[in-house]
């Protein structure tokens, strides 16, 4: 499996795509040197630092006529990548 699964497009991150940094959701067993790896291979950019989040899924419930249905979305990681100055990654390269 893939370590990167897939680069994560949203208003908080595009704002810090113009500081160098990227975000991406990752395998959950990823560690920081793998993903570094990973985002150097892909992208063909210099990765100078790999910050990591794991997010707890969200308790969803839904009301039925059976009765109340409840659990949790799935966890994942996120991790943000500061990319060395002058680099930058496009993701719409390939679209």
């Amino acid at each position: 499996m893939s370590i990167l699964i897939k680069p994560l497009v949203t208003e908080k991150i595009s704002a810090l795509n113009e500081k160098g940094k990227y975000g991406f959701l990752v395998d959950s067993e990823a560690n920081k040197v793998e993903i570094k790896k990973a985002v150097e291979k892909m992208y063909s950019v210099n990765v100078e630092k790999v910050n990591t989040i794991n997010v707890m899924g969200k308790f969803k419930s839904r009301y039925t006529k059976a009765g109340v249905l409840s659990g949790r979305k799935p966890s994942y990681k996120k991790a943000i990548v500061t990319v060395a100055e002058g680099e930058v990654i496009d993701f719409y390269s390939n679209v």
